[in-house]
């Protein structure tokens, strides 16, 4: 979408044509009116907010923005950039088969919101427990920019989390954790091998004092009379009807 937006069918032998003929060559492109010394087409920002995948095909929907020319950064009085949406269709992606674009994106509306999926974690797990603990300080070491060997305490043997490389934190702060299992609320740690999911809510603070909130969503394992975590998932794993994803994912996960 980036390369569609910015395409230019009537200037040949593009860099922009180029790169667009290798991932889509029989896309038309835009063609836009010739005046000398006119501004260049403003790179856009582009991003991916639903997907919908059927058995020999798939469609994104693409939310696309441009800057207003000559709005400062961070004028907070300008009006806001209009958002327009494409959905592009396609197939292939799936077991190393080549990404086939069928077409030109069509422009649509904006996608409904998704209803939001119920939630299954529905015990809170008390402050100061043994479980909170370990996630606070298991987030403190992932968000904290320390060495690798910090998070290995915290995860079951044999799981392997690459923590962000540029986390801008000062402060971290474990706000909420809510788990799908009663046993994981207890004061005590349960037998070996039990588990339970978690959603973890955490307040990390920058150097300017901005506090964002972030939302962390873990499988734990009892052992040893410890909490370790097992499986730290990215993104929305409870999808609605209609919308595929790739099953739960692990950050950086796999065997040593």
């Amino acid at each position: 979408m980036d390369l569609w937006l910015r395409g230019d069918s009537s200037v040949s032998d593009s860099g922009i044509e180029s790169a667009m003929r290798v991932v889509a060559p029989g896309v038309e492109l835009p063609k836009r009116p010739r005046s000398a010394g006119g501004p260049a087409a403003a790179a856009p920002r582009v991003v991916a907010v639903r997907t919908s995948v059927g058995p020999d095909a798939w469609t994104v929907v693409v939310a696309a923005v441009r800057d207003q020319p000559g709005a400062a950064a961070g004028d907070r009085n300008a009006a806001a950039p209009p958002v327009r949406y494409y959905a592009v269709s396609g197939s292939g992606g799936r077991n190393g088969t080549p990404v086939t674009i069928g077409g030109a994106p069509a422009e649509v509306a904006a996608p409904d919101a998704a209803p939001v999926p119920g939630t299954q974690f529905s015990h809170r797990v008390p402050a100061g427990g043994m479980l909170e603990r370990s996630l606070g300080e298991f987030v403190r070491a992932y968000l904290g920019g320390g060495p690798g060997e910090a998070l290995e305490r915290y995860l079951t043997p044999g799981l392997r989390i690459s923590a962000p490389k540029a986390a801008p934190y000062v402060r971290i702060e474990v706000t909420e954790v809510v788990t799908d299992t009663e046993a994981a609320t207890t004061a005590t740690v349960p037998a070996d091998g039990t588990k339970g999911r978690v959603r973890i809510r955490v307040t990390g603070e920058d150097k300017d004092g901005i506090r964002w909130p972030l939302v962390y969503r873990a499988e734990v394992t009892a052992r040893a009379g410890r909490w370790e975590v097992s499986t730290l998932e990215s993104g929305i794993t409870d999808l609605p009807t209609g919308v595929s994803s790739s099953s739960p994912t692990s950050v950086a996960g796999g065997a040593r």
